[in-house]
C-alpha cells in the first residue's frame, strides 16, 4: 500500500519479469509438441513481444485429456463444498497478492494502461474468483413433488469439460467470468485465450495450482484460434464451450459444436449499443457517459456506447461537450505512464482496419466533427484519439459494423418513435442507454430497447450481481451473478419408489 507508481517504476518492473508462455497442461508447463512459438510486437511500442507456444490439434487433446482425467477422478467435484471454497478464496487472493505483476503482464499483451490494468482488470478478476468460490457451498439441490410412495431428487451437476474462448480486450475479467462459475460448479477447464493476450491467463493457472486447485482441473492451451480453438470447439470429448468474441467466429463455433458431438454453446458476442439522449436530459452527465462508454480501454469493449442517437436540437451541444470530456478529461497516453486513462489498439493490423473503416465512412458522408486519427506514431505503437461523427445515418457503415475502436457516430433523431426505429435496427442487441428526465418515457424506452442491458441516465454500471449477455446476434447464454453457474450445469432426475 502506498507505492508511488511511477513510469520509472513501471518499467524496472517490466524488466524483471519472467515471462512464461508455454502451455499449461495437468499442473505443469508444457511447450507445443510442435516445437513452435509465436511472437508478435508489443502494441505500445512495436518491440518484440513474448514468445508465446503455438498449439495445434495434438496440444488441444493432451489438455482435454488431463482436463478428463481430472473430472473423472472426482479430485475436484466431488471435494467438500468448504474445502472448495477456500481454495478458490485463496486463488482470489494470489491474484490480489500479484497484483502489480500480472497489470504489467496484461499491459505487455493488449497495451492498456497499466494502472487501467492494475485498478480494474486485476481487481475485477480476482473479485469474480471470489464471489464464485463464495457460491460453492450455497448451491442447493432439489426434491420435486411426488406422491407419497417416490422420492424424486433433482440434482445440478457439473457438465464435465468445458472449452472456454476469451478474448484479448479484458483477458483477465472475463476469463474470470469463465473459470468462476465453471469450476466453482465442479467442472474441468480448457482455457484457450486469444493469441494476442496469453500472458494472465497462464500466469492464473499457476496461481490456482499455489491456491490448491488440483492438478488438470484448469489447462490453458495457446496458439492461434484456426490452430487452437477450432480443434478444441470440435473436440467429441468436450462438453461445453464458452466463448467471447466476435460474431462472425461465434457462427464458426455453433457449427463446430453441430459438426461434432452437439455440445454446449454460450456465446458473448458483439455489439453496436446505442446511446440515446433527449433534448431534456442533463447533457454534461450524459456527454461523459457517452465519452467514457465509447472511448474507454480504446474504444475496444464489446458493449461500447458507439451509436449517440441525440435529439436534433441538442446535437450541437452535446458533440461540443464530449469533446472537452475526451480532450480534457480522458488521457491518451503511453501504457507505463501513471496518467494515462486510454493506451494502444491491440495491434498494428488492427489499428489499420479501425483508420480503413473511419475513411469508408467519409467516403459515405460521414461528417468527423473531432479526433478518431492515428497519434502517437514515433512511439511504434498503435494509438488512435477519440473522436465523433456527425450528422449520421443509421445505415452507413460506421453506425452499422462493430468498429472496436475509439470512435463514436451520432445520429440525430426528431422524436421518440424515430428514435427507437433507430434503436433496434442493429443485428447487434448488448447493451444500451437512454438519458432523459422523464422517467415516465426513460422506463417507457429503455423496456423497449432490445438489449441484454440497458442503463437509465448512465453507462457501463455494474456488478457481479447482474447478469452480462447479448440478444440477436449479440449471442446467447449470461455471465456474472448465479445465473452464470445454470449454463455449466445439468439437471439430474433420481427417482425412488417405495414399496
Amino acid at each position: 500500500m502506498g507505492t508511488q507508481y511511477t513510469r520509472t517504476y513501471w518499467e524496472a518492473l517490466l524488466a524483471s519479469l519472467r515471462l512464461e508462455g508455454r502451455h499449461f497442461i495437468d499442473g505443469a508447463h508444457r511447450p507445443s509438441r510442435s516445437g513452435l512459438t509465436i511472437t508478435r510486437p508489443r502494441p505500445m511500442d512495436g518491440a518484440a513481444g513474448p514468445v508465446l507456444a503455438r498449439g495445434d490439434a495434438a496440444d488441444v487433446d493432451a489438455a482435454v485429456a488431463a482436463a478428463r482425467a481430472a473430472f473423472a477422478s472426482g479430485v475436484w467435484r466431488h471435494k467438500e463444498p468448504g474445502d472448495k471454497k477456500k481454495i478458490m478464496l485463496e486463488w482470489a487472493g494470489l491474484i490480489r497478492a500479484h497484483g502489480e505483476e500480472l497489470a504489467m503482464l496484461e499491459t505487455i499483451d493488449v497495451g492498456k494502461p497499466v494502472t487501467a490494468s492494475l485498478n480494474v482488470d486485476v481487481r475485477l478478476c480476482a473479485d469474480g474468483i471470489q464471489y464464485y468460490g463464495e457460491m460453492v457451498d450455497k448451491m442447493y439441490d432439489e426434491i420435486a413433488p411426488t406422491g407419497p410412495k417416490a422420492r424424486a431428487l433433482v440434482r445440478k451437476v457439473p457438465l464435465g469439460v468445458v472449452g472456454a474462448i476469451t478474448p484479448w480486450n479484458y483477458p483477465m475479467i472475463i476469463d474470470a467470468w469463465k473459470l468462476g462459475p465453471a469450476i466453482a460448479a465442479g467442472n474441468s477447464v480448457v482455457l484457450k485465450p486469444a493469441e494476442q493476450s496469453s500472458l494472465t491467463a497462464i500466469r492464473l493457472a499457476e496461481l490456482a495450482v499455489e491456491a490448491g486447485l488440483p492438478a488438470g482441473v484448469f489447462n490453458v492451451v495457446t496458439g492461434y484460434g484456426e490452430e487452437t480453438g477450432k480443434p478444441l470447439a470440435l473436440h467429441m470429448d468436450v462438453d461445453m464451450i464458452a466463448f467471447t468474441g466476435s460474431t462472425e467466429v461465434g457462427k464458426l463455433i455453433m457449427g463446430y459444436a453441430a459438426q461434432s458431438n452437439v455440445k454446449r454453446v454460450a456465446l458473448e458476442l458483439g455489439g453496436k449499443s446505442p446511446l440515446v439522449v433527449f433534448e431534456d436530459a442533463d447533457l454534461d452527465a450524459a456527454a461523459s457517459a457517452a465519452a467514457w462508454g465509447c472511448f474507454y480501454n480504446s474504444g475496444e469493449t464489446c458493449h461500447a456506447s458507439t451509436r449517440l442517437i441525440v435529439q436534433r436540437s441538442v446535437q450541437e451541444a452535446l458533440v461540443s461537450k464530449i469533446e472537452a470530456v475526451a480532450k480534457n478529461d480522458i488521457v491518451l497516453a503511453h501504457p507505463l505512464d501513471p496518467s494515462a486513462q486510454i493506451g494502444a489498439l491491440i495491434e498494428e493490423t488492427h489499428m489499420e482496419k479501425v483508420l480503413s473503416m473511419i475513411a469508408a465512412g467519409e467516403q459515405e458522408g460521414a461528417r468527423r466533427a473531432f479526433g478518431a486519427e492515428r497519434v502517437l506514431a514515433e512511439t511504434g505503437g498503435c494509438y488512435i484519439s477519440p473522436g465523433v461523427f456527425i450528422d449520421m445515418t443509421n445505415d452507413m457503415s460506421l453506425a452499422r459494423q462493430e468498429i472496436f475502436g475509439p470512435v463514436l457516430a451520432a445520429i440525430p433523431f426528431d422524436t421518440e418513435e424515430e428514435a427507437l426505429t433507430i434503436v433496434n435496427d442493429t443485428v447487434y442487441g448488448l447493451a444500451g442507454a437512454v438519458f432523459t428526465k422523464d422517467m415516465d418515457r426513460a422506463h417507457r424506452f429503455s423496456e423497449a430497447i432490445h438489449a441484454g442491458t440497458v442503463w437509465i441516465n448512465t453507462y457501463d454500471m455494474a456488478t457481479f450481481a447482474t447478469p452480462f449477455g447479448g440478444f440477436k446476434q449479440s449471442g446467447f447464454g449470461r455471465d456474472r451473478s448465479v445465473h452464470a453457474i445454470d449454463k455449466y450445469c445439468d439437471y439430474k432426475t433420481i427417482w425412488q419408489q417405495f414399496g
